[in-house]
Order: C-alpha cells, then structure tokens, then sequence
C-alpha cells in the first residue's frame, strides 16, 4: 500500500495515488500541485549513512583528508568496502522537506549536490536486534533526496553539520511504501534527473552495508522506535546543482520524489 501525508484546504489528509494525481481519504481527488506534500509518514529519528556506496566513497577520496584518526586510516587503506562499521550522523527535524518543496541553495556555496538514497522506515521497534530478524522490524520504505554542501565537507569523519543538517536540504516522499510491496529493497534500481536530464543511476544491490546489519549495528547502541528512518546511502553520479535545478529522484517501484532549488533572495533571509 502507498499513502502519503499533504495539507490541503487548512487541514492535514492522508492520501492514495490516484490516476488524476492523488486521493484524500474524504475522496475527494486533486492535482499534486494542488496541495503541500509532507514528508509521508510521521518522522521520528532521522538516522542517515554516509558512504555506504564503494563508488560513491571512490568518487568523494580525493577530497576527504584520511589523517583524522588511525581507524579513519585504516578504513581509506582497505577501501569502503571493509570499513568496521557504517558511518552513520543524524538529522534534525528542521532538515526535513515534503515532495514539491524548495530547498535553499545559498549564494556563496560552489558545489551543492543531490543524493538520491532508499529510506528505511522503522515499524516496530527495539533493542539488540539481531539481523536474521531486523526485516519485520521495517514497516516500509521511501525516497530520500538528502542534499550536501561539499564546501563544508571536512575529512574522513565527515559530515559535519553545515554539510548535512541544513534547514530543508533532507526531502521525503512522495510516498510511504509498505514493506509487503517491496519483494527485496537491495534489488532496486535508482536514478536522478536534473532538469529532465539523467546524471545519477545505482542499484541498492551496492550498498556496503545493507540494512539488515544496519539494523542490528544501530540497536546494538540507540533503541530503534517506530518512525525512525535509515537513509542507506546514495550512490556515485552527484553533480553541482543550482537556483531553479528541478530534481527528481526515482526508485524502483517507490516512485518519483520531485523538488527546486531556490535561491537566498526567495528566503529573505
């Protein structure tokens, strides 16, 4: 089943796809730009990996310093790939932004990018979950387009907050995906368009760690409640992105997660 949350006539409505556009539960049926989409479940920690793709670790290696820590070491040496454990950062609710939102892209920045990643959406949650059981732990799934500013971007132990945390770079949507719709989430392809132009594919099949182990690493230390959303990762293929860039970002079977950038003048701030 797919649903979604949206405000539309000064009240909040679930909603179903719908051949027109979507349907709110009254039944009634509208355009999607006639209503504000919200992120399509009710959020609770937002849990984020980074470089949980080996190309997209490739990708970023000439620009990550690797002398922060002798594991950070050790993890460049062996390549991502064998890395001891995810690298993992969290998100406040600030950060969080519906389909159809605009996302600021500040002036000064020179290299903002998108990161199309399968979001994981906790059902039931727990303690010390081991992974042979962490699937019925999942209630479904989403698309994330969770943007970075590279010119904040620090070192190994990347990100740091002004790359990863800023107010609305975190979209979710459109819609929410139960688990029973979703055969296997490491065999779904990805892509990212911008401007109508393909500049991002992947395939979840990728990811270094995949979220069974994800799901058994990170109960092992926080209990998971449900609400709580993985980001797993994007993989290789991001591209600086600018004021007006419509992006889209698909995955397989989850749908098309669309959003602008807008520049500082249309914040005010």
């Amino acid at each position: 089943m797919k649903t979604a949350r949206v405000a539309y006539a000064g009240a909040l409505h679930e909603a179903v796809p719908h051949a027109r556009g979507l349907q709110l539960a009254d039944g009634r049926v509208l355009a999607e730009g006639d209503v504000v989409w919200l992120p399509p479940f009710d959020v609770g920690t937002v849990i984020a990996l980074g470089l949980n793709y080996a190309e997209h670790a490739q990708e970023l290696s000439k620009e990550l310093s690797r002398e922060t820590s002798p594991g950070a070491a050790r993890a460049a040496g062996a390549g991502a790939a064998t890395a001891e454990e995810p690298l993992v950062f969290f998100k406040t609710p600030g950060a969080l932004l519906g389909h159809r939102g605009r996302t600021r892209r500040p002036r000064a920045v020179t290299f903002m990018h998108y990161e199309c990643e399968l979001a994981v959406i906790i059902g039931r949650g727990g303690r010390h979950i081991a992974a042979a059981r962490a699937m019925d732990h999942v209630a479904g799934y989403t698309i994330a387009n969770d943007y970075a500013v590279r010119d904040h971007l620090e070192n190994w132990l990347r990100p740091n907050l002004r790359a990863k945390n800023r107010d609305g770079a975190t979209v979710l949507g459109p819609w929410f995906t139960s688990a029973d719709e979703v055969e296997d989430p490491h065999a779904l392809a990805l892509a990212t368009f911008v401007n109508g132009r393909l500049v991002q594919q992947g395939h979840t099949s990728r990811m270094v760690h995949r979220i069974p182990a994800l799901i058994e690493h990170l109960s092992g230390f926080m209990t998971l409640a449900p609400g709580d959303v993985i980001l797993t990762g994007t993989p290789e293929g991001v591209s600086n992105v600018v004021a007006g860039d419509e992006v889209a970002c698909e995955i397989e079977g989850l749908g098309r997660l669309v959003n602008t950038l807008a520049g500082d003048d249309e914040f005010e701030r």
